[in-house]
């Protein structure tokens, strides 16, 4: 049961956002990378993830890059989860935002507004040579742009690249503004996503839910429940 003071926090707040990583998508059949078994874990494989994840691979070997992302990041029959839908509907009362290390595409699925996806979106794939973009049906089919003849691919951060300054500037900007911070699904490890910590107002709380103990070095309400559970329970008035 969410505490009637965490409620409050929650409806009282006028400028809310949600930091949130790969355990928000892991009851939509998403699998968390970085946990036991996950990608990063995986040990069989002729390179660490974090390689077949780069723009150096893309680069050298595009064949290579394209037959990874297509086995182990594609999950294009996921649908968004309750955790999903809850912050969606904050969104769009205009009182939250939401900053998500996530490339899955289904904040967009379920209609969030004020969305920084800060690593990118697997969905939005665009042809190198020419910029055209193009349908994931048509990346499924293969690597190479029908049009121009140039390799795809997916507008997501690789390793060896940085951050999009725009969507760098709209992630600041909403925790700068934010009266109400909320860390859902990730452990905030990760930089430089986790230094957008940095930039919060620090008379604003910090409220991180995630199912173990995560460690801060400044005050968190952590609370220690799943978090789909905690936005099932979670009263939302979406008609602000």
């Amino acid at each position: 049961m969410i505490p009637s003071e965490l409620q409050s926090k929650f409806e009282q707040a006028n400028h809310l956002v949600f930091l949130t990583g790969a355990g928000i998508s892991t009851p939509s059949g998403i699998p968390d990378y970085r946990s036991k078994g996950g990608l990063y874990d995986r040990g069989a494989a002729q390179h660490p993830a974090e390689y077949y994840l780069s723009q150096t691979c893309l680069q050298t070997e595009p064949a290579v890059f394209y037959d990874f992302v297509m086995k182990n990041m594609y999950f294009p029959k996921a649908r968004p989860n309750v955790i999903h839908e809850k912050q969606a509907a904050l969104t769009r009362t205009g009182r939250a935002a939401i900053v998500t290390q996530n490339v899955d595409g289904l904040y967009q699925q379920a209609a969030a507004t004020n969305l920084a996806e800060f690593h990118g979106n697997l969905y939005h794939i665009y042809c190198q040579k020419c910029q055209q973009t193009v349908s994931y049906a048509a990346y499924a089919h293969s690597m190479y742009h029908q049009q121009c003849g140039g390799i795809l691919r997916p507008d997501i951060v690789l390793y060896g690249e940085g951050i999009a300054p725009t969507t760098l500037q709209t992630s600041l900007t909403a925790v700068r503004q934010a009266d109400l911070v909320v860390i859902v699904g990730t452990s905030m490890r990760v930089y430089p996503f986790s230094g957008l910590l940095d930039y919060r107002n620090p008379t604003a709380p910090v409220v991180a839910i995630n199912q173990e103990t995560l460690q801060f070095d400044f005050p968190v309400t952590m609370i220690t429940m799943a978090a789909e559970q905690f936005f099932a329970e979670l009263a939302v008035d979406d008609h602000d």
